[in-house]
């Protein structure tokens, strides 16, 4: 088991040069392309650590609901993250994230969390306290990190780059069977509404907008398996080597 304790520093900011031989691996994406799934089976057969970011987002959208902050108070919510502490510990089915010591690795996954998160991570201050602590998770390489932004601004000098994409129906549905999965009972219709929501705002922002990093290797997951998806980034990685 693997511990991470998240505590921005003005030190971690700068992105550092991983050791040699230990990858840095980013997967950007929207949401329903596939990227959390095939981070996490990368990770493992590599060996290396998975770093979920847009877990961080909701563990901060999480702390924000709970302390009654209005998403867009943006003075607001930097005065809830000075007295909040999240970590994460890598355990062998997943990433599991803390909030002020509380468990909250299933709780983050709600529509309202994920909806909430869409909100704040378009925020300057939200963006610039996680920096660190996300470049800090990969400092030393051997890191598979997934999210919207990974290759673009958080490690821009990563030794390999994926966009993985999807036709807009095929992400809906995948998403709504994980939220059926979970438990929650979201309409279709609503699942593929939050979803061209969801894109808007992350395209859009004008801090890190979602988008391929120029040396990103695109991947339409539309019509390919899991395993499919692995096969082609393992061909590119092991180029790498």
């Amino acid at each position: 088991m693997t511990r991470a304790i998240i505590q921005p520093r003005r030190s971690d900011n700068a992105e550092q040069p991983p050791r040699k031989g230990r990858l840095i691996i980013t997967i950007d994406g929207p949401a329903g392309a596939g990227k959390s799934t095939v981070a996490r089976l990368l990770a493992s057969s590599l060996g290396y650590l998975y770093l979920d970011t847009g877990a961080l987002y909701r563990a901060v959208a999480w702390k924000i609901q709970a302390s009654g902050v209005d998403p867009a108070d943006e003075k607001g919510i930097a005065a809830t993250l000075r007295c909040t502490r999240v970590r994460t510990e890598q355990h062998a089915d997943r990433m599991h994230v803390y909030v002020d010591a509380q468990d909250l690795t299933d709780e983050i996954r709600r529509p309202e969390i994920s909806r909430i998160a869409s909100m704040v991570s378009a925020l300057p201050s939200v963006r610039d306290w996680l920096l660190p602590v996300q470049r800090q998770a990969g400092s030393g390489g051997g890191v598979v990190a997934e999210g919207r932004d990974v290759g673009t601004r958080v490690f821009p000098s990563a030794d390999v780059k994926f966009f993985l994409e999807a036709d807009m129906e095929v992400r809906a549905a995948r998403r709504h069977r994980e939220l059926t999965a979970a438990g929650y009972a979201v309409p279709v219709d609503q699942t593929l509404q939050d979803l061209r929501d969801r894109d808007t705002q992350d395209r859009t922002r004008e801090v890190a907008p979602l988008l391929p990093a120029p040396d990103a290797e695109r991947i339409d997951t539309s019509a390919l398996t899991v395993a499919q998806v692995i096969d082609r980034m393992m061909a590119v990685i092991s180029s790498r080597l």
